[in-house]
């Protein structure tokens, strides 16, 4: 488990293209976000997802949010209408997750449900990801299922450090501004449902 400082006004090139080669060859990286820090993967490495359910200690019937770069890809993954599209061009980027029909998704990444959560951080260094990669990347947070999520650095790195499986990589832009997770919300019901409640309010 690499540990390297970053800076989330500035970040280094040289260090976004490190984790941007750990996340292409199926490696696991815990990133700052707009809202809490995350654990991220390729969404579309069976190999890294799996990974992943191992390090958050996570049953594999529940199933990841997505981070996508923009709208482009969004469709790619989920049908969005305009009346859809209205809505995300509303909240992002920012702190919301959508819930959507997913189109064709392996069913890996969504636990075999037919919908998909998908959001666009308001976030530097994930947008500077996103000019590497042409895949979508999970969006979890950072923490042991069942612990809390957290932007304070020291004990995201504390859930991790003496586990069996741990990330690969850990981006340390120091702790973050206190926030909530993201809210989320399902736009696949006749009247959308908030499932959780975040700072952003829908």
């Amino acid at each position: 488990m690499k540990i390297i400082k970053i800076n989330p006004k500035k970040p280094e090139k040289k260090i976004i293209e490190e984790a941007v080669e750990i996340i292409k060859k199926g490696g696991t990286a815990i990133i700052p976000t707009d809202t809490v820090y995350g654990l991220t993967a390729n969404a579309l490495d069976k190999k890294a997802v799996k990974r992943l359910f191992l390090i958050k200690e996570r049953p594999t019937n529940k199933p990841f949010s997505v981070f996508v770069k923009d709208l482009k890809m969004a469709k790619r993954l989920a049908y969005i209408d305009n009346k859809t599209e209205e809505n995300l061009k509303k909240f992002w980027p920012g702190q919301i997750t959508f819930i959507l029909k997913k189109k064709i998704v392996p069913d890996f990444l969504t636990a075999g449900k037919k919908t998909i959560g998908l959001r666009i951080p308001e976030c530097l260094i994930i947008k500077n990801l996103f000019d590497f990669l042409n895949f979508p990347l999970i969006g979890t947070s950072a923490n042991i299922s069942g612990k809390s999520a957290s932007g304070e650095i020291k004990k995201v790195i504390e859930q991790f450090q003496n586990k069996k499986n741990q990330p690969d990589l850990i981006l340390d832009a120091g702790d973050l501004p206190k926030s909530k997770p993201s809210t989320i919300v399902d736009l696949t019901l006749l009247v959308p449902k908030i499932l959780r409640k975040g700072k952003i309010s829908f």
